[in-house]
């Protein structure tokens, strides 16, 4: 997991614009047992060379200096499992520990944590590079159950196990344990804060274009943008942010999203204004929103589908404690039928 920074600011080039990220709260004790072991090496072999090269680089680790293998390399999944976020009403079992952000929004590039801090981290099997965020799970523990946002990845976490905060932990389970047996399951449609958000990325310009989308509720499938009278779709990156390498123009843009269970949603008057949290007046579904498709959609990847859906009525509540700053156009609620086969 990361240690809930926000991503980098990207570079005008290339796979420069993807952010580096440091590893998250543990640290690990390999680099230490090696630098051990090998300094032991280089003794017994009458190496001063090589021995005093691993006091330099000791010395720079006792001194704060970052690993270079700080987060532990990708696992392998097994032969025939695909990475996907945990959808519609099936129930896992697994086991929850929990760690704290500090407040940071995590892997998944939320400017905070939620304002009641509940929220998990997914290990990479469930997390999906970046698939789940934004969702929210009902986990159940010997206490009871409660209700968390996908907010982060926990590196190291296998298939089932799930990262709490401090919080949601103390809801079902005494922290004294450590770690308890739980029984978890997506949660379908949850109440939304409010209307979609949209946060342009720093660095962006009309020709480097990505952007975080925010209060969706159910895991997003596919960001378009539209440009010259045609949809774009955007890539979902693995820090959740939707990208657009060779830029979508200067803007305003209308952008349109769509989740893993076929609602659709369009807001224009989207602004190249980058770091800034732009709320727009239309929700991702609800009162007047269009029937969504029936199966799920559990994509192996990241990547959006650019598949054509149905927009929403607006609202013009405000979601309560986004820390938006501008306010962007809604965009007329119209209909469009929902292919078979969506989602």
């Amino acid at each position: 997991m990361t240690d809930g920074s926000a991503p980098s600011r990207p570079t005008p080039a290339g796979d420069e614009h993807r952010p580096t990220r440091a590893g998250r709260r543990r640290a690990p004790t390999g680099p230490r047992r090696w630098l051990a072991a090998g300094g032991l090496a280089a003794l017994a072999a009458g190496g001063l060379a090589a021995l005093a090269a691993v006091v330099a680089v000791t010395l720079a680790v006792r001194g704060g200096a970052a690993p270079a293998c700080a987060a532990p390399p990708p696992r392998a999944l097994p032969a025939g499992v695909l990475a996907a976020p945990p959808l519609g009403s099936t129930v896992h079992s697994g086991k929850a520990t929990f760690y704290d952000s500090k407040g940071a929004g995590g892997n998944c590039s939320r400017p905070t944590a939620p304002a009641n801090h509940l929220y998990v981290a997914l290990g990479p099997d469930e997390y999906a590079a970046g698939a789940s965020c934004g969702g929210h799970l009902d986990v159940t523990g010997p206490r009871g159950t409660v209700r968390v946002l996908v907010m982060d990845q926990c590196p190291e976490c296998e298939p089932g196990h799930l990262d709490l905060s401090a919080e949601a932990f103390a809801r079902i389970a005494d922290p004294v344990q450590g770690v308890v047996k739980v029984s978890y399951r997506a949660v379908v449609d949850p109440p939304l804060p409010g209307p979609l958000t949209f946060r342009v990325k720093e660095g962006a310009s009309q020709w480097w274009f990505a952007v975080l989308v925010g209060d969706h509720g159910n895991p997003l499938r596919a960001v378009e943008v539209r440009q010259g009278g045609s949809w774009r779709a955007a890539a979902r990156e693995d820090y959740n942010y939707w990208l657009i390498p060779s830029g979508a123009g200067p803007g305003p843009y209308t952008i349109r999203v769509t989740d893993a269970y076929g609602h659709r949603a369009t807001a224009t008057g989207i602004r190249m204004l980058p770091g800034q949290v732009q709320r727009s007046t239309v929700r991702m579904y609800g009162a007047g929103a269009p029937a969504r498709s029936a199966t799920p959609s559990r994509s192996p990847s990241a990547r959006p589908s650019a598949r054509p859906s149905a927009s929403v009525t607006p609202s013009t509540t405000a979601p309560p404690g986004t820390p938006a700053v501008v306010d962007a156009a809604a965009a007329p609620a119209t209909l469009a039928p929902v292919p078979a086969g969506c989602g």
